[in-house]
């Protein structure tokens, strides 16, 4: 009564939810779950008993798990986004650095987030058939994009390399080193360099190579 919304309680003894609150609830719920199973080790039903509901209840907000895992991971390239861009900084101090400061906030991320980065990149979702998920991926994709060109237009005109080749590398190259090297779980790989060098030396090897640093 009075505008507020029921709860299961009447259930089973299920733990009572607001309907506005349950899309926030299964995101949660698949966050911890990633964290302790990794992005495919649970079911739907195992996410909706995590956030407390009965396993029917999530059909309200999503049609089935890979609505849900992609809901999730659309957040996650939402905040990803948020942070290249702070990095980025609209090429402030300097394209190159600007530049160095979008990988490194890739590195971060991964390390901040490691669970909405297994969501965005780990669980088998495609934005192929999700527009929202297609187009959070692409911001994200921009800010990359965005600062190579920048880079790119501190070249002699007859040198400069097409943009969206150089972005494709550098996004392999920050992805491959985080992935492999810059994880805090037990995926990460062994190395005698920490992943900040790695990712450094390899992107002054390639802008060097495109004779873009001297």
């Amino acid at each position: 009564m009075g505008g507020t919304n029921t709860s299961e309680d009447d259930q089973g003894g299920r733990k009572g939810y607001h309907h506005g609150n349950l899309r926030e609830a299964l995101v949660d719920a698949v966050l911890k779950l990633i964290s302790e199973k990794g992005p495919n080790g649970f079911s739907f039903a195992e996410a909706a008993r995590r956030a407390g509901v009965s396993p029917a209840a999530p059909y309200r907000h999503f049609k089935d798990r890979d609505a849900l895992m992609a809901e999730t991971a659309k957040r996650g390239f939402d905040l990803f986004a948020d942070a290249l861009e702070r990095a980025w900084n609209g090429g402030a101090p300097s394209p190159l650095s600007s530049f160095e400061a979008v990988e490194r906030a890739y590195l971060n991320f991964a390390r901040r987030e490691p669970a909405y980065f297994a969501a965005m990149f780990e669980a088998g979702v495609s934005g192929e058939t999700d527009p929202e998920l297609r187009a959070a991926g692409d911001r994200a994709f921009r800010v990359l994009e965005n600062a190579c060109a920048a880079v790119i237009a501190t070249m002699p005109p007859d040198r400069r390399p097409p943009v969206l080749m150089m972005a494709h590398h550098i996004w392999a190259m920050a992805h491959g080193v985080t992935a492999l090297f810059g994880r805090t779980d037990q995926g990460r790989r062994p190395a005698p360099f920490s992943a900040e060098d790695l990712l450094e030396a390899g992107t002054a090897v390639y802008l060097r190579g495109l004779g873009a640093i001297e």
